[in-house]
């Protein structure tokens, strides 16, 4: 299948489209505009990934379309499943690029952590994806099919979630530096014939793209924002994070209160801390963290605390439990409100900041981790979903 389709470029990739412009694209073939809705709950509610699954279309319908779009642009190669559940799939687009999406099961909801591009652009100095440099942005059909296959792997083609499906925009990629097609894909995502995944159930997190941050809090119906901050001090941001010498943490943070004075009832607003053992996680730094939050007047926004997720191609390691609990602490008696991220998938590469494409057929250092980890995890009493 996959070798009929290496010209999928050519072809229409229609779970990308909205159903405006399936509308549209039925009519340049010369269907009716009613085979444009069964097409799209097709796609997006019975989530088929081939057009011979639509046994309601004619067969004449099939093969046309199949003549003149294609339905499913992405392959899995590979699949991990974490000692926690978490699973993490390695997937290739067409002209052979990797994309990584991430299923996180917990008792009371599920997640996708997904991706907005393949590779990274701003190379973070503590994150894994940075190693593998940017390669492109996903399109649209390509955010959505991700979740597609995720939800199709979990619950079998076209079955109901048990608990709906929340969506973080924070896989591979700077989701604000693939702005228009994020957005695109969440919209028709959210539409209540399809997909039906409400902007309330989504999270993008950026790190720090001043403009669109903007931009974002212009949209009438938009998702959460995360923005990822890990430092409160321009000097050791400049290190961590080198996109915060185009735009500073003051510029950053002025973004974020012209955000925050937008908040309707419901939304949520977070700042991301990546707690780095000996480099970002004193008491006095957390001090300095809620000093700028003060400065800045952000009074609505939350603090996710991330203990760091190791990787033997990092020179970092994790703050210490003790530690994380203390920042937290310190954050608290300022009236800051602080929540520590409890690590999900590290032993196969899924957790934040990890995802680099990694497969264990080609990489010691992935098997060497994963039994490292697992051994870790189990002597702390965690057990297989």
């Amino acid at each position: 299948m996959w070798d009929k389709i290496l010209n999928v470029s050519e072809l229409r990739h229609l779970t990308g489209c909205s159903r405006a412009e399936l509308v549209e694209f039925f009519g340049e073939i010369g269907e009716p505009r009613f085979r444009a809705d069964q097409v799209f709950r097709g796609l997006h509610d019975r989530r088929l990934i081939n057009f011979d699954e639509m046994t309601d279309l004619p067969k004449s319908l099939r093969e046309k379309l199949k003549e003149n779009a294609t339905s499913s642009v992405l392959r899995v190669e590979s699949k991990y499943t974490s000692i926690d559940g978490t699973r993490r799939f390695l997937m290739r687009t067409a002209d052979g690029n990797p994309v990584e999406t991430v299923f996180i099961p917990t008792e009371s909801r599920d997640t996708i952590c997904f991706s907005s591009q393949s590779g990274c652009a701003l190379k973070c100095d503590f994150c894994l994806t940075a190693k593998l440099g940017f390669l492109r942005n996903m399109t649209a059909g390509e955010i959505i099919e991700q979740i597609i296959i995720v939800l199709n792997d979990v619950y079998g083609i076209g079955n109901e979630t048990p608990h709906g499906t929340n969506l973080v925009a924070m896989g591979e990629g700077e989701p604000f530096l693939n702005f228009d097609n994020l957005i695109r894909a969440l919209d028709i995502m959210s539409d209540e014939n399809g997909l039906n995944i409400v902007p309330g159930r989504v999270t993008v997190s950026t790190a720090g793209i001043v403009p669109k941050i903007y931009d974002f809090a212009a949209l009438e119906r938009r998702p959460n924002l995360a923005i990822s901050l890990s430092s409160a001090n321009d000097e050791l941001r400049n290190k961590l994070m080198p996109i915060n010498k185009r735009w500073p943490i003051d510029e950053l943070l002025a973004a974020a209160k012209a955000f925050e004075k937008t908040l309707k009832r419901g939304e949520r607003f977070t700042f991301e801390y990546v707690l780095l053992g000996g480099v970002n996680d004193s008491d006095e730094q957390a001090e300095e963290l809620a000093d700028l939050l003060e400065k800045h007047r952000l009074r609505k926004a939350k603090i996710n605390l991330i203990p760091h997720n190791p990787a033997e191609q990092l020179d970092y390691r994790p703050s210490t439990p003790e530690q994380v609990k203390r920042f937290k602490q310190v954050l608290e008696s300022r009236g800051v409100s602080a929540y520590i991220r409890t690590p999900r998938g590290r032993d196969i590469y899924a957790a934040c900041g990890q995802l680099a494409a990694m497969d264990d057929s080609k990489s010691d250092a992935f098997r060497r981790f994963r039994e490292v980890v697992s051994t870790e995890e189990t002597a702390k009493g965690v057990t297989l979903a």
